[in-house]
């Protein structure tokens, strides 16, 4: 087990479709983050920034963009690009600088100005790009992963377009309670069910917006924490990014095929599963100790499936574990209680740092409208594109 360090501070600009640019997204998520944990931006030493390359040049360049933004200090800077699991990296950076002595007080943030509808692949030829390919010869969005997935879960554990829809429910009604979240209205399985088909047999409330957001961490030393006066301070204890282990049997964006398994046993635990694994190991604990989980609801079949690749279930168990009411508010392992990417929608650089954002607010006690009672420990899990991909831990 590593030694944790501490989260000071935690901000967020609300999600939505505000038509301006990352940059002041990212910038009140700090102001808002440094505020909460009692600092002013010169005490900042380090800056870790999460990419996002949609916006231009600055994009490519989030840590010092951030870091010119709040006006020029000397602080030390990085910037992380690793599609959704970029601000988790970026975490994972500032992290790294506190354990080794480099600094005491890291910066974490990451923003997006989300362009309206699917996602598209940058501009440009890049014939030997898979993600430039599976547009070009496949015409495949990202929702059309998401139904074959779907697909998949329907057939192999026998899931339902109800049960789908139970997600979007749950999600919807979480996301009432929270006052950053983009969607805030109730939800019935009707309205899923009546919503138009965009991947069959994924409807429009099936699958996530795209957002404009931006959230921010502040994270210290132990030992800075306690001089600064935080004795008991929300702590991470592990943040894994586990790539995949060959071969990979199971379709992830962007590919178009799987490895072939026809002369090599599949590894243990496939890869969502084996991210989440990391992080129990290094933390010391198993999912049955969780009070809660943030999980990347790009699509509700993909929760489902999310139940079981961090541990709260068995495979084929999960739909069974949703009817239960177990994943919702005042259950046994609420999932989601933000209101998930449902409530939210995807703002890419900044969404792994948002859920880590919620944990913190979850285990002190201030999510109010969403609280979950008596929270002492959460994982925050995300997949990104790439063989990208984390699991963050969180205790009280």
């Amino acid at each position: 087990m590593s030694k944790p360090i501490a989260v000071l501070g935690a901000g967020m600009h609300p999600w939505g479709k505000w038509g301006r640019n990352f940059v002041e997204y990212g910038l009140a998520a700090a102001r808002a983050a440094l505020a909460d944990a009692g600092l002013t931006w010169p005490d900042v030493q380090y800056v870790a920034g999460a990419d996002t390359i949609r916006n231009g040049y600055p994009g490519f360049i989030a840590g010092a963009t951030f870091a010119q933004a709040l006006g020029w200090s000397g602080a030390r800077v990085s910037s992380c690009y690793a599609a959704c699991a970029s601000g988790a990296q970026a975490i994972n950076a500032a992290r790294a600088q506190i354990l080794a002595g480099l600094c005491d007080v890291a910066l974490v943030v990451g923003a997006d100005a989300a362009p309206k509808g699917f996602f598209k692949p940058v501009g440009g030829d890049r014939p030997d790009d898979p993600d430039w390919l599976r547009f070009r010869l496949l015409g495949a969005t990202n929702p059309i992963y998401f139904a074959l997935y779907a697909r998949r879960r329907m057939a192999v554990h026998g899931a339902t377009l109800d049960d789908f829809a139970a997600v979007k429910v749950k999600n919807a009604r979480h996301g009432l309670g929270n006052p950053n979240a983009r969607y805030r209205k109730e939800v019935t399985l009707e309205d899923v069910r009546e919503s138009a088909v965009v991947a069959d047999p994924l409807r429009l409330l099936d699958i996530c917006a795209t957002s404009d957001g931006g959230a921010a961490l502040v994270l210290s030393s132990m030992e800075f924490a306690r001089r600064h006066g935080v004795a008991e301070p929300v702590r991470i204890p592990a943040l894994s990014t586990v790539t995949p282990t060959f071969p990979k049997t199971v379709l992830d964006l962007p590919d178009f095929a799987t490895d072939s398994a026809l002369v090599v046993d599949e590894p243990d635990r496939p890869f969502r599963s084996a991210i989440a694994h990391a992080a129990y190991e290094e933390a010391g604990i198993g999912p049955d100790e969780l009070s809660l989980a943030e999980v990347y609801d790009l699509s509700t079949a993909l929760e489902l499936d999310w139940y079981e690749d961090i541990g709260l279930c068995e495979p084929g168990g999960a739909e069974e574990l949703l009817r239960s009411g177990a994943t919702a508010l005042g259950g046994r392992i609420p999932v989601n209680p933000s209101g998930g990417l449902a409530s939210f929608g995807e703002a890419i650089p900044a969404q792994a740092i948002a859920q880590v954002c919620e944990l913190t607010w979850q285990l002190r006690g201030q999510a109010e409208g969403r609280q979950v009672d008596g929270a002492r420990a959460g994982i925050a899990v995300n997949q990104g594109l790439f063989g990208h991909g984390s699991a963050v831990i969180a205790v009280r």
